[in-house]
C-alpha cells in the first residue's frame, strides 16, 4: 500500500467510520469517567482509562484497515507505517472536560500523506456534532438535526474590535501566568474572549463561525491535525507568528478580515 494509493476521500471515510465507533465508547464511558484518572505534565493534565480504552480501538480499527500506516497518538501510540500515510489520533481532546462532563470533548483523527494532513474529523461526542475536511475539498459540518454536511466558511468580522476570539492555556504554572497577561492585555483590543477546552473543537469553531479566531502556544500534532485542516479548508488563515508554521509554537486560525492586524497584535504582546 503506496501513498499514491492513499485517496483523501477514503481516507476521511475510514476516519470517520472510526471516530463513530469510539465516540459510542467514550459515551459509555462517561458515567465512570472519574473512576481511574492518572495525570502527565502537571497535577491539572489529567489522562482517563476512557482516553486509553479510545485510542485502544482507533488504533487497532485503522491498522486492521490499513496495516502499513504509520500511527501517533496522544497516549503512547507511535508506530512508523511504510506507505506514506500516518494517522493523528486525539482519543479525547478536552478530557477535563469529559471528566466534568461539559459538553465539549472529540474524538480526533487526521490522516497524512508524506507529512501533510489531506484528511480529518472531528466528532464532538456530547452533542454528535461532525467536523470533516479533505484537502481542497473543503470543510463540512453535519448535526444529529441536520445530517446533510454543510460547507463551511467561517466568519467576516470588520474589525478587531469586533470580533471574538478563542484560546486556550497550558498546564505548566508559570506558562499559564504568562499567557493570562496576555489575554488581559488582548482583551481591551477585541470584542470578547472564549476558552472552551478543547483545541481542535476551537478550530473548527472558527471554521464553522461561532469564533472569529482561535490561537494557542505548545500544541501538539493530535490537538490540531484535523481542526487545522477544517480550518483551512473553510478558508481560515491558518498560520504561526512571524512567518512561522502553524503551531510552531503558536497556533492561529483567524478570520481573513481581522487576520492581519490579530497577527500583528499578537506578535507585540507576546514581545512584550
Amino acid at each position: 500500500m503506496s501513498a499514491s494509493s492513499a485517496d483523501p476521500a477514503q481516507l476521511l471515510a475510514l476516519a470517520v467510520d472510526v471516530a463513530r465507533e469510539a465516540a459510542q465508547l467514550v459515551a459509555r464511558g462517561r458515567a465512570s469517567a472519574a473512576d481511574d484518572v492518572d495525570v502527565k505534565s502537571s497535577s491539572v493534565d489529567v489522562v482517563t482509562a476512557v482516553d486509553r480504552a479510545s485510542e485502544e480501538l482507533v488504533t487497532s480499527r485503522l491498522l486492521a484497515a490499513r496495516p502499513d500506516d504509520g500511527l501517533l497518538g496522544e497516549e503512547g501510540a507511535d508506530r512508523t507505517g511504510t506507505s506514506g500515510v500516518r494517522w493523528v489520533v486525539d482519543p479525547i481532546d478536552g478530557t477535563v472536560n469529559f471528566l466534568y462532563d461539559l459538553p465539549a470533548y472529540a474524538v480526533s483523527i487526521a490522516a497524512e500523506v508524506d507529512g501533510v494532513v489531506r484528511a480529518g474529523v472531528v466528532l464532538n461526542v456530547a452533542t454528535g456534532e461532525r467536523w470533516t475536511a479533505t484537502a481542497g475539498g473543503g470543510a463540512h459540518l453535519s448535526t444529529p438535526a441536520h445530517p446533510e454536511p454543510v460547507r463551511l466558511t467561517g466568519s467576516r468580522p470588520v474589525s478587531l474590535e469586533q470580533a471574538l476570539v478563542a484560546t486556550g492555556f497550558g498546564y505548566r504554572v508559570e506558562q499559564r501566568r504568562t499567557q493570562g497577561a496576555v489575554v488581559a492585555r488582548l482583551l481591551p483590543h477585541v470584542r470578547d474572549i472564549r476558552r472552551h477546552g478543547s483545541s481542535a473543537l476551537d478550530l473548527c469553531s472558527v471554521a464553522a463561525g461561532r469564533v472569529d479566531a482561535y490561537y494557542e502556544l505548545d500544541l501538539k500534532p493530535w490537538d490540531h491535525a484535523a481542526g487545522a485542516l477544517v480550518a483551512a479548508e473553510a478558508g481560515l488563515v491558518v498560520t504561526g507568528l512571524g512567518g512561522r508554521p502553524f503551531a510552531r509554537p503558536m497556533a492561529v486560525a483567524a478570520a481573513p478580515t481581522i487576520a492581519g492586524p490579530l497577527l500583528e497584535l499578537l506578535e507585540e504582546l507576546h514581545r512584550a
